[in-house]
């Protein structure tokens, strides 16, 4: 699946609650490492998920304080490294959109 195609359903589920692409990017530079122009960058190739996360320049050192349930999957108990990367991702999203403070998704 390619990152490009998703990333706007990112956005439309914020804002619609009232968030932003801003917010959203935010989100996924600090999950990825990735800066806006190297997102930017990632989103205009196209590339797959798993191209996405294998250059992304570092996964946050916080990320196993990703937990909980998302589409049905306790994240702590997906094995498939890149599914599992995939589901954070979500489960930060939909953070957002459930109106969870900033601090609080990027687990400061």
């Amino acid at each position: 699946m390619i990152f490009a195609s998703v990333y706007p359903h990112y956005i439309n589920k914020a804002e619609k609650k009232n968030r932003t692409k801003v917010e959203v990017d935010e989100i996924i530079c600090w999950l990825t490492g990735y800066t806006q122009e190297s997102l930017q960058t990632q989103i205009d190739t196209k590339v797959d998920f798993e191209t996405f996360f294998e250059q992304a320049p570092q996964l946050n050192e916080n990320v196993t304080k990703i937990t909980g349930v998302i589409c049905g999957y306790r994240i702590e108990e997906i094995e498939d490294p890149l599914m599992k990367k995939v589901r954070y991702l979500d489960k930060l999203i939909d953070e957002l959109a459930k109106g969870k403070t900033m601090e609080k998704i990027l687990r400061k």
